[in-house]
């Protein structure tokens, strides 16, 4: 029903309507921390913020990003998502030609990576 409205309900447009509602409420659980809705928005504006700031990255531009299973990941899809960026979700633990067909078929503006993905090759 919501897909059916128009303009769409999205699910940025779901976690923003749950952050104000329940800001102080748990979101995420990842080993010992804690965030809740309020610190992932705050985390995701941030990064929102240097990427437009520091990579001028703008609305419309796909990003390939190449991430571990870790909170990050979700606020860099959040700031992708409220920068009006298509993100190009890349499975970690691709390499060699694999990982080259996925780059390519995204057709990805710029690539987001983990440090450790940094200079790795496969």
């Amino acid at each position: 029903r919501r897909l059916s409205r128009r303009p769409a309900v999205t699910l940025l447009d779901m976690f923003l309507q749950h952050a104000r509602a329940r800001p102080r409420q748990p979101l995420l659980r990842f080993q010992e921390e804690i965030y809740t809705f309020e610190d992932v928005d705050r985390l995701s504006n941030r990064a929102a913020w240097a990427l437009c700031r520091r990579l001028g990255l703008r609305g419309g531009r796909t990003v390939a990003v190449f991430l571990p299973n870790e909170p990050a990941y979700l606020w860099t899809w959040l700031a992708l998502a409220k920068l009006g960026c298509p993100m190009a979700c890349l499975n970690c633990n691709v390499r060699g030609r694999a990982l080259r067909h996925a780059l390519e078929a995204a057709q990805a503006t710029l690539v987001l990576a983990s440090p450790g993905e940094r200079g790795h090759r496969g």
